[in-house]
């Protein structure tokens, strides 16, 4: 893909562009020089950020603590990965904000008020003049939406969709730039992007893959997330300059970014490149947590292990919180929904056919699901020490190595795209004796075709939100982790898993509950919201009218 007046200040991966290695702040050099890109990371993480004394946007205390109980619910009715809540939220505001008539004057303001009410964004840290600037963007991508629908044949569905997908990842940057995660993630394309070989296509698709395979693993971002920056790869920044001309070349771009997310052999790339990023992570533990003695560490051999065997026990110790918030919400996620289903749905079946309510088949519905969460907690696992050992021996390359290999390369070819008969014809065959075992057992347990289907729909979902909770538990583990069952096991829980995750991206997809939830409770709920600071904001300026 081209770039185009790549922004400096936009913070993304650039396939095309080397990092800099001019230094921001002088950095003495340990007994063992630092590689030139290790150098310039360590730099840039010692470097002191400039305050901003602009006035802040300060909220009403009270307000602030039922708003963030409010979106704590709300969340657990969407499964997402937390990272990516901040900017779904930006996304429902403006859904919600523009479907009701309102435009980007009136939407911005609000809209911030309402990320600082529900706890996204800090009280009293937002300049007021980032109004104005939200204000613009909202504006600029208005825009872009109302030029692109007059010189192009793209559905209003799906223009509307990437419109709401760039417009809150570019304010979720904006409102919340976390510029030295960027910083990191540029270093992990840097040294993993020679790793990665595809013999029969182009640089410029490996360069693509490569970085949407580090935004997945290691910035764990969503489709609206990778739309976006592929999009500032394509075209660069969008404002009112570059407007015209994005615009009347955008049908091109959006062809090559579908192309880019369709790519048939991105999940071996994506998998190659998660399994290096734990290393990633224990090293921005590190400079994070150590800015203003990294030289005093990187100089001492001693103390660089015991600062690296640190980092990883605490990220160990995080994964149990991880996956218990996890399972907690996966359970509230499935409760909620199975209730509906199971009442609306299966109750009201069995009550036309059989003249009653069927409760043991109703209560297995709505109990094994939830049970079957709790049940994967049992057997999560943290990394050992040779875990840290050898994400200490990477992080060693990392800092030491101007070319730095973490494990052998890859090579992708295209004849691994073929279709393969023997393995089709054991997949479906994994398939239906997946399937088959189960119909078979509710069959015994005298389920109807109803309650069979509504068991086997949510058997799937939860088997998805289970095996995404293992590869969370998995995060901070450096290759592979098998036993000798674990291909046995694959055989049969995949194809269930597989069913899960379409399911799951479909529902989020057509969720009308939520929907009217977002519209028929949450737009009230916010207008009660703003009366109330309002009417407290008043309060406050009479008792001061006293003195």
């Amino acid at each position: 893909m081209e770039n185009k007046d790549q922004p400096h200040d936009v913070p993304v991966i650039d396939p095309h562009l080397p990092l800099p290695v001019e230094p921001a702040v002088s950095v003495e050099s340990p007994r063992t020089p630092l590689s030139s890109l290790a150098r310039m990371v360590v730099e840039n993480f010692e470097g002191d950020l400039k305050p901003n004394f602009e006035s802040k946007i300060s909220v009403n205390p009270f307000v602030s603590k039922v708003a963030s109980a409010y979106e704590r619910v709300r969340n657990a009715m969407e499964y997402r990965e937390e990272e990516v809540i901040f900017r779904a939220t930006i996304e429902r505001i403006l859904r919600r904000r523009l479907l009701l008539g309102g435009t980007a004057k009136s939407t911005a303001e609000p809209l911030v008020r309402e990320l600082i009410w529900a706890r996204y964004l800090e009280d009293g840290t937002v300049p007021e003049s980032s109004i104005e600037q939200v204000e613009k963007i909202i504006d600029v991508w208005l825009s872009f939406r109302l030029q692109v629908l007059e010189k192009h044949k793209i559905q209003v569905g799906v223009i509307n969709e990437w419109t709401y997908h760039f417009m809150s990842s570019n304010l979720s940057h904006f409102l919340h730039p976390n510029k030295e995660k960027q910083l990191i993630a540029n270093f992990m394309y840097q040294v993993l992007q020679d790793d990665v070989t595809i013999v029969d296509d182009t640089e410029e698709t490996r360069n693509a893959q490569v970085y949407m395979a580090v935004r997945k693993s290691f910035a764990r971002d969503d489709i609206a997330f990778l739309r976006y920056h592929l999009f500032l790869l394509y075209f660069g920044e969008l404002n009112e300059h570059s407007l015209h001309f994005i615009t009347g070349n955008f049908l091109d771009g959006y062809k090559e970014i579908n192309r880019e997310l369709d790519y048939p052999r991105k999940d071996r790339i994506y998998s190659y490149i998660k399994k290096r990023a734990a290393t990633f992570f224990i090293l921005e533990d590190i400079l994070r947590t150590h800015k203003g003695e990294l030289r005093d560490i990187l100089e001492n051999e001693e103390r660089l292990h015991h600062v690296i065997e640190t980092a990883c026990t605490h990220r160990y110790k995080s994964i149990s919180v991880k996956v218990r918030t996890a399972i907690v919400r996966s359970v509230i996620f499935i409760l909620l929904s199975k209730v509906i289903f199971a009442f609306a749905i299966e109750g009201t079946y069995e009550r036309l056919v059989y003249g009653e309510i069927l409760w043991r088949s109703l209560i297995i519905n709505m109990t094994i699901p939830p049970l079957l969460m709790v049940v994967v907690s049992f057997f999560i696992r943290t990394p050992g020490s040779d875990n840290t050992k050898r994400i200490s021996g990477f992080i060693r390359k990392l800092l030491y190595q101007e070319k730095p290999t973490l494990g052998d390369p890859i090579i992708v070819k295209r004849e691994n795209d073929r279709p393969n008969f023997i393995f089709n014809t054991l997949w479906l065959a994994a398939f239906l004796i997946s399937f088959g075992s189960i119909i078979v057992v509710l069959t015994r347990l005298q389920f109807n075709i109803v309650s069979q289907g509504i068991f086997i729909f949510f058997l799937t979902i939860v088997s998805f939100l289970a095996y995404r909770i293992s590869l969370t538990a998995n995060l901070y583990t450096v290759g592979e982790k098998q036993d000798f069952l674990t291909p046995f096991i694959d055989f049969l829980f995949l194809p269930v898993v597989r069913v899960g995750k379409r399911l799951t991206q479909s529902i989020s997809q057509i969720n009308i509950i939520l929907f009217l939830f977002d519209l028929l409770i949450e737009t009230p709920f916010k207008v009660f919201f703003a009366f109330v600071e309002q009417w407290f904001k008043f309060l406050r300026e009479k008792s001061e009218d006293l003195g």
